[in-house]
Parts: structure tokens; C-alpha cells; sequence
């Protein structure tokens, strides 16, 4: 089937790139032509693991090209992929504009039928807008032509992207057209195979069910995080703590890992624009602005605990970091927890030595200019004359370090966890005064 795909950022290239895989002729347009024309030379600007692989494959074979040609982008798919950013307004609310510009371009140039699906995380009540946006295109050019609009949220996970499209938990559509939801069956065929993974709803539940999805999730953070500063003030081990809820089936073990906040580019923007659709229907979400609030207080957990060790003095101390992306195998800087510690540190008169494995050019991109700044090529240069070692991202190659070399590096034992890597007997061992969160013992609290 020819599908267009407009937006060729994270969800855009991946999904463009997943359909193509399985035989689909895909068109991804973007408005950006150095990015257009990066791709065309198999440049993907975003790390996933696994995704050039599939780019390049695909170009090769044909079945996915690039364009900044809009007319020819609605022309070529029966299906109209809408795959843009939503950044948060100045009010916390999700910014349609890409969106409706993309609708706008549809209803300009389409000459048939088609199926207009908005893949990019929108407010309920998106799809109506973005109806009215082709209706009113289509009525200025005087033409009575038939189309659906389909909510089709994404529910990728940066740095599992690709399995997650290819083997998918569900695929939710929301439509109460019998033509589009043929359609998205054929679309979806290859990857609904095994079982069928696909769950039909009117398009507003669509809608709904991806922001409720992910600040069920955010909430499970935010809420062991509140459970982990008790455990530090109570002298409990919220690893223990931990391990004894996620036992039961009902909690299970997944998103319940304490740590210094959660970031990215849906978590926080999603918590938000929820609670501000919430405030927009005259309903107070209590809980989701305690889970915005809680996450908030959370990214400076880190500072906080490297600010008592030096009894509030920080000016000319250097702290290594561990770790800039938001989380493992990505290299979004958006809303990471290593930001907050960075910048707090700064304002503090310190500075950083950092190093992660994907993320040092988006770290250059936002902080190239920062003075109290050191970007390191390995996790080892990032100790050589620091004070302490700070870890703000779980990345793999920082679970098993050589702590002997960590204790000879750094000027001061202490090794700050942001991520719970680490037990505090092992590195007791070593000489090692450890940090972490949550975790009870050698911890404190402010008063």
C-alpha cells in the first residue's frame, strides 16, 4: 500500500521505516531540506538502535524515499501518516500548529479519497480540528471529496523503538469509519499476525487512551521516587521495598525503579498537557499535577545530596558525570535529569566532566558554549581530576566499572547514583562512599 508520512523525526522515520520494512511503498515528507537530504545519504539524525539498518535497507529497495514536495507527498498515499511534533505551549498545553499545517496541505492538494491518521500524540479532540482544517481547504477549492481522520497513537519506546513497531502490545485505532478501519487492518496486517493486536474505539478514546497510558506510567515513577525519599528518611532500602511490591502481580516490576526523574520528549510534555486539558473542562487533576510537582523535585535530588557532602560549598569543586541522555540507547537530551544537575551545578560555581556513549553531540548542540562545561570520549577521562562521580543515566557500560580505578581517580570517595546501579556493600569495599536513592543507609534528608 503507498502510505505518506509527514513529520520525519523519531516517530515519523521509525514508523516510515517499519511499514516500508514489510513491503508498504512509503513517502516521508518534511519541511526541513537538510534533513530531507541527509536521509536521502543514509544520515539518520536520531540514534535508535537498529533503525539505519532498516532506513538504508528499505531506500535501497525502494520502498521508502524522502521529500519536501508537498503535493507530491498527498498525492502518493491513500493514507496521510501525520507524524509532527506537538511541543508544549507556553501553558502546558500541546501546540497544534504542525498538526493543522499538515491537515491544511491535505485538504489543498488531495484530489481523492483518502485516510488522514494522526499518529502524533494530540489532545482529544485533535481529529476534530483536523477534519474541519481539510473540510474547509476542500470547500475553498469547491470540491465535495470523501475522507476519514483516524487517531492512531505511537507507543514507541526511545531506544526500543523498532521492536515495539514490529511486535507491537496493541495497536489502537479510533474511527467509526467501516472504510478506514478496512484499511488500517490491511496496513497493520503484518504485524498483527500471530494474534489479533488490534483494539477499535471511537477516535476521542483514541485519543484519551495515549496521554492516560503515559501518565499511568509517569505516575508509577514519580510515585516510588516519593516512596524512595520516605525510604532515605525512615532508614529503609527502597531496592527491598521495591522488590517486595513488584512481587505482586497486580504492581509488577515495570516503571517502579526509583532514580532522579524521569524525562524525554513525551513523559513530561504528556503529564502536562493532560493536566491542562483536565484545568481546560473545569476538572482539577490532583494527581497529575502531584506527579508533575513530585518529578520536578526529584531532578534535583542529585544536587541536592552533592551540596550537603560539601557542606553547601560547590565553587570550583568538579564533579563527573555519568551519563546525559535521558535515558539508555538514545541520544534525546529532552528533559533529562543530567540538565538539571548540570545547570544546578553550575549556578553553584562548579563544573562538569561528562561523557555518554550517544549523546556528547546533542550535549555540544545545547551546551557548546558553557565554560564550566568538559565534554570526555571516555567514562575514564570524565574522572581524571574530579572531585566525585555523579551517574544520571543507567547506561550498560556503567554497571560493572573498575571501582579500584573510580576510588584512585576521584579526590573525594563519594559516587553520587541517580539510578540505583550499584549495591553500597560492594563499593564499601573499595573505599567507596555511595549515594543513591532511596537506599536508606550513608543517605540523607533535608530539613
Amino acid at each position: 500500500m503507498k502510505i505518506t508520512i509527514f513529520g520525519s523525526g523519531y516517530v515519523g522515520l521509525v514508523t516510515g521505516a517499519c511499514l516500508a520494512d514489510v513491503g508498504h511503498d512509503v513517502l516521508c515528507m518534511d519541511v526541513d531540506q537538510s534533513k530531507i537530504d541527509r536521509l536521502k545519504n543514509g544520515q539518520i539524525p536520531i540514534y535508535e538502535p537498529g533503525l539505519d539498518a532498516i532506513v538504508r535497507h528499505t531506500v535501497e529497495a525502494g520502498r521508502l524515499s524522502f521529500t519536501t514536495d508537498t503535493a507530491a507527498a498527498v498525492k502518493h498515499g491513500q493514507l496521510q501518516f501525520i507524524a509532527v511534533g506537538t511541543p508544549p505551549d507556553e501553558d502546558g498545553s500541546a501546540d497544534l500548529q504542525y498538526v493543522t499545517a499538515v491537515a491544511k496541505s491535505i485538504g489543498e492538494h488531495m484530489d481523492e479519497y483518502k485516510v488522514v491518521v494522526d499518529k502524533s500524540t494530540v489532545p482529544v479532540g485533535t481529529a476534530d480540528k483536523v477534519r474541519a482544517a481539510v473540510r474547509a481547504q476542500l470547500d475553498h477549492r469547491g470540491l465535495e471529496l470523501d475522507f476519514d481522520v483516524v487517531s492512531n497513537p505511537e507507543f514507541l519506546k526511545e531506544g526500543a523503538a523498532i521492536g515495539d513497531f514490529m511486535k507491537p502490545d496493541r495497536i489502537v485505532v479510533g474511527t467509526d469509519s467501516d472504510k478506514a478501519t478496512e484499511l488500517l487492518r490491511e496496513v497493520y496486517y503484518p504485524f498483527n499476525r500471530s494474534h489479533d493486536r488490534m483494539i477499535f474505539m471511537d477516535v476521542r478514546s483514541a485519543e484519551l487512551t495515549k496521554y492516560a497510558a503515559n501518565a499511568m506510567l509517569a505516575t508509577k515513577i514519580s510515585f516510588m521516587n516519593e516512596v524512595a525519599n520516605l525510604a532515605e528518611r525512615l532508614g529503609a532500602d527502597i531496592e527491598a521495598v521495591r522488590r517486595g511490591i513488584g512481587s505482586d502481580p497486580r504492581i509488577g516490576y515495570h516503571f517502579i525503579y526509583p532514580g532522579c526523574g524521569y524525562g524525554g520528549s513525551c513523559f513530561p510534555k504528556d503529564v502536562q498537557a493532560l493536566a491542562r486539558t483536565a484545568s481546560g473542562c473545569d476538572y482539577d487533576a490532583k494527581l497529575l499535577q502531584a506527579v508533575e510537582a513530585v518529578n520536578y523535585a526529584q531532578k534535583h535530588v542529585l544536587f541536592d545530596k552533592i551540596s550537603h557532602y560539601f557542606q553547601g560549598d560547590l565553587k570550583g569543586k568538579v564533579v563527573a558525570l555519568w551519563g546525559l541522555a535521558f535515558k539508555p540507547n538514545t541520544d534525546d537530551m529532552r528533559e533529562a535529569s543530567a540538565r538539571t544537575l548540570m545547570e544546578d551545578l553550575w549556578k553553584a560555581g562548579a563544573v562538569v566532566q561528562a561523557f555518554d556513549p550517544e549523546a556528547m553531540e546533542e550535549t555540544q548542540r545545547i551546551y557548546g558554549d558553557q565554560d564550566g562545561l568538559t565534554l570526555c570520549g571516555t567514562k575514564e577521562q570524565a574522572l581524571k581530576g574530579a572531585d566525585v562521580l555523579a551517574i544520571c543515566t543507567e547506561w550498560k557500560e556503567f554497571r560493572s566499572p573498575d571501582f579500584d580505578m573510580v576510588s584512585s581517580a576521584l579526590r573525594e570517595p563519594a559516587v553520587f547514583d541517580g539510578r540505583n546501579l550499584y549495591e553500597p556493600e560492594m563499593l564499601e569495599r573499595y573505599g567507596l562512599v555511595y549515594y543513591a536513592i532511596g537506599r536508606g543507609r550513608n543517605q540523607f534528608h533535608s530539613a
